[in-house]
């Protein structure tokens, strides 16, 4: 028994759509392989204002700005306070970890 052939718009229309459903599911592979890639990506090193000198040895992981002062927090878990106009070291204080 022979099917009959599809009119020409209904075949295109056909064509059309596994065309789409393959760009589809592309750009959802792509989308995740995108993600993964960048929340995998090591973050990158937090750029401070020029005018900020940390201690030796310091690396920033956060930075915030007060009405006089500034605090960075660094790796070794230790927040460091500066004072905005001089940039002279006020306080520190070191972050305590919860204990398990």
């Amino acid at each position: 028994m022979d099917t009959p052939e599809l009119p020409a718009n209904l075949a295109f229309l056909r064509r059309l759509v596994t065309v789409l459903t393959i760009i589809m599911i592309g750009g959802v592979v792509t989308v995740v392989a995108l993600l993964v890639i960048r929340l995998n990506a090591d973050p990158a090193p937090l750029p401070l204002p020029d005018q900020i000198t940390l201690p030796d040895g310091k690396t920033a992981t956060a930075f915030t700005i007060g009405s006089d002062w500034y605090a960075v927090v660094t790796a070794d878990d230790q927040i460091l306070i500066f004072d905005q106009v001089t940039g002279t070291l006020r306080q520190s204080i070191d972050v305590q970890t919860a204990a398990d």
